[in-house]
């Protein structure tokens, strides 16, 4: 769920002090549009899933990522109605949860 070497690697790159500010940027961000979703705004919803799913591949939410990736496809082909939603924000709480749970974990 959680690709854990890729926020290591984030963590060693801007280093400890803003990596916690970062982390905060990002969920704030993502949040904004994950709230849009919730209310089945699918108006631009190629663009929100790609967004999505660039936040979530640089703070290692593998998951989430894969499943942004496949909804940003299915409404490029003009499927947007047909993508799951539910599915994608329940991977989102899952993912949030599971990184907030285990980030203090992590060296």
């Amino acid at each position: 769920m959680i690709d854990w070497p890729r926020v290591k690697e984030l963590k060693d790159e801007i280093g400890q002090d803003d990596f916690g500010e970062v982390v905060e940027l990002f969920l704030e961000e993502v949040e904004e549009i994950i709230n849009k979703l919730r209310g089945d705004d699918r108006s631009q919803l190629e663009q929100d899933l790609h967004f999505l799913k660039g936040c979530a591949l640089n703070l290692g939410f593998g998951s989430f990522s894969k499943l942004c990736l496949q909804g940003e496809r299915q409404a490029a082909e003009g499927g947007a109605d047909q993508v799951d939603l539910p599915a994608i924000l329940d991977m989102f709480e899952a993912s949030k949860q599971s990184f907030l749970t285990e980030l203090p974990n992590q060296g």
